[in-house]
Formats: structure tokens, C-alpha cells, sequence
């Protein structure tokens, strides 16, 4: 029935001018996804690859934790690595971690890849849930080379339903329509922090370049233009927060199960 109901919608607002693309996606993913973000210590970042490309990334797989993906900003002064992972469940994830850490083939890579100082000076995580229009969220490579975007959004008060809704039946059909590859949507699960009024996603584009001219595009596209400011009015303003909307170009590492 869900099915039917977007076809529907992507029709009506296709025939009224609201959009243009065939696709509005419609997921029922209920995996647990956590994005974590190491900042390596001083002079430790490439140390800190070496370990993930040939231990850590095998180690979870072992454990049942599935790799989306690993990247670095394309401008990374604080020596970051941000990668996202996921899990059956909260539950699942916890097991998982326990097991991984108490693997003697970790704790032995761990021990040995430390021997002159720990790689990682802060880490930080966040629990995911994927939006009900997000694609399906899986790792993927394509023949040519990439470039991501790591986007946040902080709503207005009381208005992440309403941002959701504003992407759900329009943004998502007009990125793609300009040109930009809707990769994952998130909202923070219940219980962490930003869970009332954040939207995480990831986009990918063919390059920096690329992606400047594509939302260049979005920005006048008069479907655009007709159904930001119908939203806005239906919400009764901005349905972000002043520097509400953030963005991080990334490129995937050498060993990155999605590039």
C-alpha cells in the first residue's frame, strides 16, 4: 500500500510541476547504524588506517557488524576518519562490540599497532535510524571516482516532521534530477542527542565541481523554488534553524567498501 500511495504521489506532483524524477524512495529499514568519528593523535593518522585496512574492518565483518563505508574530509586539519556501520539492532550492536573487543586477534593488533602511542586522541559516535525515504543503505562502488557530502540539518522547533516531509516528496526526486546520488538519510535514534531535530544524510557527486553546479541548479529549479516555499508556509516559516545547515566533503579511503 505505501508503494502505491508514493507512485501516486511522485504522478500528482509530477503532472502539478512539482517535480520532474521518477523515484521516491520508500524503505522499511529498521537496522541500527552508528556514524563514528576518529580523530587520530598527532602523527598517528596513517597508523591509524594501517589498522583499520588490515584488522578492524575484517574484525567487525567477523562480528557481524556490516561496513558501509569509511572517509576522511576532503580538508581534514583534526586528522579525522568518519565511518558508519551497521547493526540488526541497538542489541545486536552491543553484542557485537563485545565480542570484537574481547576477539584475542584484535586485542593482539591493538596492542601492537599502540606499541608507541594510542592512534585515536577522541572518538565520537552517534545511533541511527534511516529515514522511511531513504534509499536502501548498503555499500557500493561505482568504475569512476567519487566525492561525498556529509549534510546536517538542525530544524526549527517542532518542525522535523516537517523537513522530512519537504525531502520525503520533493528534494529527494529534484537532487536526483540535477544530478546528485542520494546515497543515505538518518534521523539520530531516540536518545541521542539532536534525535528532536536533526536530519543526517549523505549525498555522492562525480566531483566538488560537480557538486556546486548540481545544487546551483536545485537552488532555481522552480519545482524547487514552488515547494520550499509552500512548506514554509504551511510550517509558518524557516523550517531550519539560522546556520542550521551543515556540509562536509569527503573522499572514501583506499579501503572503503563504498567509493
Amino acid at each position: 500500500m505505501k508503494n502505491i500511495v508514493l507512485a501516486s504521489l511522485v504522478a500528482v506532483m509530477t503532472s502539478a510541476g512539482i517535480a520532474s524524477a521518477a523515484t521516491v524512495y520508500d524503505s522499511s529499514d529498521s537496522n541500527c547504524y552508528e556514524m563514528r568519528t576518529y580523530y587520530a593523535a598527532p602523527g598517528k593518522l596513517d597508523d591509524l588506517h594501517a589498522r583499520f585496512r588490515n584488522h578492524t574492518c575484517k574484525l567487525f565483518e567477523k562480528h557481524g557488524m556490516v561496513n558501509i563505508g569509511y572517509w576522511v574530509p576532503t580538508e581534514n586539519p583534526e586528522s579525522k576518519i568518519i565511518y558508519i556501520l551497521a547493526y540488526p539492532s541497538r542489541e545486536a550492536r552491543d553484542q557485537s562490540w563485545k565480542a570484537f573487543m574481547a576477539d584475542p586477534e584484535w586485542q593482539a593488533a591493538w596492542k601492537a599497532s599502540e606499541a608507541n602511542g594510542k592512534l585515536v586522541a577522541k572518538a565520537e559516535s552517534v545511533f541511527l535510524n534511516a529515514t522511511d525515504y531513504s534509499p536502501a543503505i548498503k555499500p557500493g562502488k561505482t568504475s569512476e571516482p567519487r566525492v561525498f557530502e556529509l549534510r546536517t540539518y538542525t530544524a526549527s522547533p517542532g518542525k522535523l516532521s516537517n523537513l522530512n516531509a519537504r525531502f520525503r516528496h520533493h528534494t529527494v526526486v529534484l537532487f536526483q534530477k540535477h544530478g546528485m546520488t542520494n546515497f543515505a538519510y538518518w534521523t539520530p535514534m531516540k536518545g541521542q542527542k539532536g534525535a528532536d531535530d536533526t536530519l543526517i544524510y549523505l549525498l555522492a557527486h562525480k566531483s566538488k565541481d560537480a557538486a556546486g553546479a548540481s545544487f546551483k541548479a536545485f537552488r532555481e529549479d522552480p519545482n524547487w523554488v514552488k515547494a520550499r516555499k509552500a512548506s514554509e508556509d504551511e510550517a509558518g516559516g524557516s523550517l531550519t534553524v539560522p546556520d542550521g545547515v551543515k556540509s562536509l566533503f569527503l573522499v572514501p579511503t583506499d579501503y572503503s567498501q563504498t567509493k
